[in-house]
């Protein structure tokens, strides 16, 4: 088998791994609480990367510290608010809303960086958020009133989008100074870290090792993190950075498929609409905005890859 298409299919195979991480740890969710099962999870996947990448943190300066530390601080929002947002809502409407991250990075590009972007971008982050409106707000003509009714979890997992642009945009630019390696295994010990400092904090710690919760932590940590990770660098040397937006843009479609399958969840026709337009905004925006030569400052945003998945 030819490496290319070895590659592309190696990063349909993460792809699908990340999708179905929605719906384990969804059901995890049942017999572990939030920040835990991420500072177990975390935790496992920082020893494995630790490990593999031993002498990559040997060199390990001040520098590539303090930049994997911010780094982290933004997936430990990412990943607190997904979880949270998560144990309060379907697992294919978080997929589909934590999707909408990658249409965030140019707008916060633009906004906090006064970056300039192409106009198919913008007509990218238009579609997304319509369509974030849709899976959100309620159908009705009560006015603020329905705003009143929009469920905790999906707000939750909107601040997950926020907290998950910021992450690829800071990855992003720290990778153009740093070894990728090293911001990995920083960004997961800062992270974990911050899990366990907050988790009796913020909530009430429990940890049932059911079955669901071993598949998921192994899932997560191992596949979806270590190996997702190591797969994904080796795999983009191969793969354009188009083929490789597309192929990622299908995790929230195979969360979709395996929460329908295995939890029996229907999107609906409103949220399914707000679904489509946020895939066809992040499709628009990552295809369509590129044609004439991509911003390099957008270029540095959107290097770190693809949203993080649960």
């Amino acid at each position: 088998m030819q490496r290319p298409l070895k590659a592309h299919l190696s990063l349909v195979l993460v792809t699908l791994v990340w999708g179905c991480s929605f719906v384990l740890v969804k059901q995890a969710l049942a017999d572990s609480s939030p920040l835990t099962l991420n500072a177990v999870r975390m935790a496992l996947s920082a020893v494995l990367l630790s490990i593999y990448f031993r002498r990559n943190l040997l060199k390990l300066d001040r520098r590539a510290a303090a930049a994997g530390s911010i780094v982290g601080v933004f997936m430990f929002a990412g990943y607190a608010f997904q979880t949270e947002g998560l144990r309060l809502t379907t697992a294919s409407k978080s997929a589909f809303l934590t999707g909408g991250s990658t249409v965030l990075v140019p707008l916060f590009l633009v906004v906090f960086w006064r970056t300039k972007i192409h106009r198919w971008r913008v007509v990218g982050i238009l579609l997304a958020l319509c369509g974030l409106f849709l899976m959100t707000v309620p159908a009705g003509r009560q006015g603020l009133a329905d705003y009143a009714n929009i469920n905790l979890g999906d707000i939750l997992t909107i601040g997950c989008a926020v907290a998950f642009a910021f992450h690829i945009i800071f990855i992003g630019r720290a990778s153009q100074r740093v070894p990728f390696e090293q911001i990995a295994v920083v960004q997961l010990i800062v992270s974990a870290g911050l899990m366990s400092i907050a988790a009796p904090l913020l909530e009430h710690p429990h940890l049932r090792l059911s079955p669901g919760v071993v598949v998921a932590i192994l899932i997560t940590g191992i596949l979806g993190t270590a190996v997702a990770f190591t797969v994904q660098a080796w795999a983009q040397q191969f793969t354009p950075a188009t083929h490789a937006a597309l192929i990622f843009n299908l995790e929230p479609v195979f969360a979709w498929i395996a929460s329908f399958l295995y939890l029996h969840e229907r999107l609906g026709l409103r949220a399914g609409a707000g679904a489509l337009l946020i895939l066809a905004g992040v499709l628009v925006s990552e295809l369509l905005g590129a044609v004439s030569g991509p911003d390099p400052e957008l270029v540095k945003g959107l290097s770190g890859g693809s949203t993080p998945a649960p």
